[in-house]
């Protein structure tokens, strides 16, 4: 609208011409089971706006299902509660809310684009405020594609946009103020309490994402969630309400040290958990194993969890044992930066970049707290392997020349300038530049085709000169059977290369190892002990060919066809497991090796 101000035209406000495209468009950014955190967050600012403790439950909306026949999935609090025109001014506008709206608080659009999108039959809301009850149902419109609320007719005749509700629906908790909201879901004959596709956990969907989104709970706030509602509501064995406590206090009660690291603009909280079976039995309602978050106002975002959270473990450094360890990193919020969430609350954004991962993983590894390092050194400890490194680098010292890796190290007098985002350990190549002066040099004889401003080239970096630092990568085999690897870590892939750390995973349980020394075992089976020297010579043989591998590719940096995200391509688990599944060379070898070491008397034409 045309606001007017002194008679003259002021302000056209800008306004939504489909608002119904723009809430479905916002919802699919939302994570699927987003809703629940939103509804949640709502029930716990209605009960700090109360004054008072209050209960927060995720429960079967019962009455609907004694009239109905359908489990409809409902969320009860005892917080302050809001009258008709209330509901009607927040609920019905996008961005409107209770609470204060702020870029670091509530955008009040949570739970109208993560809860109504998923629910087009409705999402009803019953609130009691002095104990006067009133309901609306947000719902979209299937010809128009709009979202709004039904209109009803009162026992007045009059319509409104709420509906007074009868005491008889008020839930037991709720005395005089409170709210519930009924998820209708996408047909009347759905019911919501079962889990959405892909959920984990579907019989426990609910505890486990709310556990596992929250750190921890305000202060006299208690909330429960219904679990076993399939089975009959008075087994209460199996159906019963869970109340949540979030990861804290969980990380608490099953640790058996913790601490926390000062990083780069951010905090670092660590706790190593007690090797018991509640690393497995407890995963369906909490993360009860190794994983990474980021921690911001008492919630977790960018969970790594299972084979993800495996890998972020390793990058800060937790190489062994990481099914025991949970790292929680809390980026500092302050006049310095930026800290906020993207609208669909799926990522923190810090001064509107993604959060720095290797950055902080990289600190965290120089200042690694020392019980992580010991549990580290103590679960290597088991592994079984022999160490091949030495005959492997003395059978590639007359070749390696022929790898042509460019090796850059610091130094003050230095003739070049290195790049240091590419500087890293164990011999990564760098990407050197050469000093602003000789570029000019250069480029006054005509050598960048006449591009004048060539020779204002940035040239950040340290001074270096060229060096031969070792670019051999450490190697360690992992197993299910020593505990150095845990189920979905490489699993069926030959190895993993941690680049930040110049580290090769190689997994002994990958079938064309096994495959090579049962062959061998049987090749020679009338020697004592074969199948353990069989197993050292195919693993140190393998162990070459990987080696190389990741050498190889060192070389390849810095060259125009091959850009930062294609060699990470190449160290790939695929692309490493590609790189042995060749055999004839192979083969060869570890025959050769074992006729020598066993001193085989039969003639063994080599193939």
């Amino acid at each position: 609208m045309i606001r007017q101000k002194g008679g003259e035209k002021a302000f056209l406000a800008m306004t939504v011409s489909n608002i119904g495209f723009l809430l479905d468009r916002l919802g699919q950014d939302c994570h699927p089971l987003q809703f629940l955190r939103e509804l949640t967050q709502n029930s716990i600012e209605a009960i700090q706006r109360s004054g008072k403790s209050g209960e927060i439950i995720w429960d079967v909306d019962w009455t609907y299902f004694l009239m109905q026949g359908v489990q409809k999935l409902c969320i009860t609090d005892t917080g302050i509660g809001m009258s008709g025109e209330d509901m009607v001014h927040f609920i019905n506008q996008l961005s409107s809310s209770v609470s204060q709206q702020s870029f670091s608080g509530n955008y009040g659009v949570g739970a109208k684009i993560a809860a109504a999108t998923r629910n087009p039959v409705g999402v009803l809301y019953l609130s009691w405020k002095d104990a006067e009850g009133s309901m609306i149902h947000l719902f979209r419109e299937e010809d128009s594609g709009q979202y709004g609320l039904k209109q009803w007719q009162h026992s007045d005749g009059r319509y409104g946009h709420y509906l007074p509700i009868d005491d008889y629906v008020r839930p037991e908790n709720i005395v005089q103020h409170g709210t519930k909201v009924v998820l209708l879901g996408m047909s009347d004959a759905e019911s919501t309490m079962k889990a959405p596709e892909g959920a984990p956990s579907p019989s426990r969907w609910i505890s486990k994402y709310i556990n596992t989104r929250y750190f921890r709970f305000p202060d006299g706030v208690t909330i429960r969630a219904r679990e076993g509602w399939e089975y009959e509501r008075n087994d209460k064995d199996r159906n019963y309400l869970r109340t949540l406590t979030g990861q804290e206090a969980y990380l608490k009660q099953h640790s058996v040290s913790s601490g926390k690291v000062d990083l780069s603009g951010a905090t670092a909280y660590w706790w190593i958990l007690k090797d018991e079976p509640a690393l497995t039995n407890n995963s369906g309602f909490i993360e009860s194993a190794g994983h990474v978050a980021a921690l911001y106002q008492n919630e977790l975002y960018e969970q790594a969890t299972a084979r993800a959270g495996m890998s972020r473990l390793q990058q800060f450094g937790v190489i062994f044992g990481y099914r025991q360890v949970v790292i929680y990193v809390e980026p500092h919020n302050n006049d310095m930066t930026r800290l906020t969430t993207n609208t669909a609350r799926t990522a923190l954004l810090l001064d509107n970049e993604s959060l720095p991962w290797a950055d902080w993983a990289a600190e965290f590894r120089e200042k690694l707290p020392r019980e992580i390092a010991e549990l580290v050194a103590e679960k290597a400890a088991d592994a079984t392997e022999t160490d091949h490194s030495k005959s492997i680098r003395e059978r590639l010292k007359d070749v390696i020349e022929l790898f042509k890796i460019s090796r850059y190290k610091p130094v003050s007098d230095g003739n070049i300038l290195v790049d240091t985002d590419q500087l890293a350990r164990g011999g990564m190549a760098g990407s050197a530049q050469t000093t602003t002066r000789a570029k000019r040099e250069r480029n006054s004889s005509g050598g960048t085709g006449g591009n004048v401003y060539a020779v204002f080239e940035k040239t950040d970096g340290i001074p270096a000169k060229k060096a031969k630092p070792d670019v051999f990568p450490t190697v360690r085999w992992v197993s299910i059977k020593d505990r150095t690897r845990e189920y979905g870590d490489i699993e069926d892939r030959a190895a993993k290369y941690l680049s930040d750390q110049n580290l090769l995973l190689i997994n002994a349980d990958f079938r064309a190892f096994a495959d090579m020394v049962l062959h061998f075992t049987k090749e020679f089976h009338d020697y004592p002990g074969i199948a353990d020297i069989a197993r050292d010579a195919v693993h140190a043989w393998f162990e070459q060919a990987l080696v190389e591998t990741v050498i190889g590719i060192q070389g390849l940096r810095g060259s125009k066809e091959w850009s930062e995200l294609q060699i990470e391509n190449a160290y790939s688990e695929e692309a490493l497991t590609t790189a042995i599944m060749q055999r004839y060379h192979v083969l060869n070898s570890v025959k050769r090796e074992l006729g020598s070491k066993l001193g085989a008397k039969r003639s063994q034409k080599v193939i």
